[in-house]
C-alpha cells in the first residue's frame, strides 16, 4: 500500500446546529486524482478551507504526507508541500501573467511579498518562471497583464502559480467553474498531465470532467461521505445517484 499524502480522518465542522462536515475521513495517495463531488450545499468548501487551514475543525485530524498538520497555519502547510486554487481565481490583476508566477516562486522560496519590486532585478527567477509557463497556453502571454486575460487563461495561470510552488499534494477547488467546452478540454489535459508530479484532491461539478480524471471518486452529501469508490462503481452506486447524479437521468 502506498502511504498517503492526504489522510483525513474524522473532521467535523459545526456552524451553531449545522454540521458542515460530519466525521469526514478521505486520503490522496501519491499520483492520484481524487474527486470530491457533491451537490451544493453539501460542505465542500468549507472541507476545502479546513484541508488548507484556512478553517480550523471542530475535531479529527488531518495528515500530509504523515505528518500532523491539524493545527498549523496556511502557510505553515504550504512549506509541507500543499497548493490550492480557487472557485475565484487569486490573482495580482495590474501585474503580467510572468510576474504572478515570478511573485509565487519567491513566495514558495519563503520571501515576502514587500519585496516585489526587488525580484524585477532577479533574473535567475524570471528565468525560472518562464520555464514555469512553457509548454502552457500561457508561454506567449507571459508580458500580457492578468486583468486581460479571459476567464479560461486566468485559471490556467492560477494553475501554474500553485504548482510555480512545486506541491506534492495540489487542492483543486472546481477548476472547471465557468470554461467552455474548448477550455475545460484544455483543462483536463492540463491536470492529467500533472499526475506524475503530485497528487490532487479535485472538488468538481462537471462530471465529464471528474470521470474523465478521476482514478477514486468520494461523495460527500449534507457534510457526510457517503461512498468512496472507482468511478465506474460511483456512477453506478444506486445511494449516490438518488442523493447526487440521480438529480436527472442526465446526470
Amino acid at each position: 500500500m502506498t502511504a498517503p499524502l492526504l489522510q483525513v480522518t474524522g473532521l467535523v465542522k459545526r456552524f451553531g446546529g449545522l454540521t458542515a462536515t460530519d466525521h469526514v475521513t478521505l486520503d490522496v495517495v501519491p499520483g492520484e486524482i481524487h474527486a470530491l463531488i457533491g451537490p451544493n450545499g453539501a460542505g465542500k468548501s468549507t472541507l476545502i478551507n479546513q484541508l488548507c487551514g484556512e478553517l480550523a475543525p471542530d475535531e479529527g485530524s488531518i495528515a500530509i504526507d504523515g505528518a500532523e498538520v491539524t493545527a498549523l497555519s496556511a502557510p505553515e502547510r504550504a512549506r509541507m508541500g500543499l497548493a490550492r486554487t480557487f472557485q475565484v481565481t487569486c490573482l495580482l490583476d495590474e501585474e503580467t501573467v510572468l510576474w504572478n508566477v515570478a511573485m509565487a516562486l519567491d513566495v514558495g522560496r519563503g520571501h515576502s511579498f514587500r519585496f516585489w519590486r526587488d525580484i524585477r532585478r532577479d533574473e535567475s527567477l524570471t528565468a525560472e518562471a518562464r520555464r514555469a509557463l512553457a509548454g502552457t497556453g500561457l508561454e506567449g502571454r507571459a508580458g500580457v497583464t492578468v486583468s486581460e486575460l479571459s476567464h479560461g487563461e486566468r485559471k490556467q495561470l492560477e494553475l501554474v502559480t500553485a504548482l510555480a510552488q512545486q506541491p506534492r499534494l495540489l487542492l483543486l477547488d472546481e477548476p472547471m467553474a465557468g470554461l467552455g467546452h474548448v477550455e475545460s478540454q484544455a483543462m483536463i489535459g492540463m491536470l492529467a498531465g500533472l499526475k506524475s508530479r503530485c497528487g490532487m484532491l479535485l472538488v468538481e461539478h462537471d462530471m465529464d470532467a471528474v470521470f474523465a480524471l478521476a482514478d477514486r471518486v468520494s461523495v460527500l452529501v449534507y457534510g457526510r461521505i457517503i461512498a468512496t469508490d472507482l468511478p465506474g462503481a460511483i456512477r453506478e452506486n444506486p445511494a449516490v445517484r438518488e442523493a447526487y447524479l440521480g438529480e436527472g437521468e442526465e446526470a
